[in-house]
């Protein structure tokens, strides 16, 4: 997860999108609500500044900008640094791990989620959120990804080539929400959450070891 200087730079950029898009960040956030267990150890992969990790109850996160790590700690979540290819824990460490908007920054796809299997307990279980690649929103996003410093270097995926790679690194029984199914400016209030997805712009996935 090298695409790190963006969110060292524009901390204050990246905490102001929350604010602007309030409706958006509690409708993503319901959606991955459902998933999330509400017990267990969980860490988020990609914690960034813990606008996911403190609300949904987990307890340690992971991110390899100290900028965002520095947020993440006022929001009492227990950080460490570092990158989703190379977890500094030991097998079986966690009950749930999280990655929301992280598998378009890591590097290597594959190795982070071969890694967030590693360090997950047998009956562990990873959730992940996004924006599809084919969807409205993320239609927009590539189109503009340019003009956006933290998109810009972003490798977005689509559901089926994300569920392909969660195939390979030995993840099954998929469960899925959506959510987001207007541009963010237009939103006016939080959005359903619903199941199954290719609707919804953002999707969230539950899935098993």
């Amino acid at each position: 997860m090298s695409k790190t200087a963006p969110f060292e730079e524009h901390t204050e950029r990246y905490e102001e999108w929350f604010e602007e898009h309030d409706d958006a960040y509690r409708s993503e956030l319901a959606a991955l609500d459902r998933l999330v267990p509400a017990t267990g150890r969980g860490v988020e992969i990609g914690v960034g500044s813990g606008r996911f990790a403190a609300p949904l109850g987990i307890d340690v996160g992971i991110d390899p900008a100290e900028a965002m790590l520095e947020r993440a700690r006022e929001r009492d979540v227990d950080v460490v640094r570092g990158v989703a290819e190379s977890l500094p824990f030991r097998d079986g460490t966690f009950d749930t791990a999280l990655m929301v908007t992280t598998v378009c920054f890591v590097d290597d796809l594959a190795r982070a989620l071969a890694e967030a299997n590693r360090v997950l307990s047998r009956s562990g279980r990873l959730m992940v959120g996004y924006i599809d690649e084919d969807s409205p929103v993320g239609e927009i996003y590539k189109e503009h990804k340019d003009e956006n410093p933290f998109y810009r270097d972003a490798t977005f995926v689509s559901t089926d080539e994300l569920l392909d790679a969660l195939e390979a690194a030995g993840f099954s029984e998929f469960e899925f929400v959506q959510t987001i199914y207007r541009w963010l400016d237009d939103i006016d209030g939080t959005e359903p959450v619903e199941e199954g997805y290719g609707e919804g712009s953002f999707v969230g996935i539950r899935a098993g070891r």
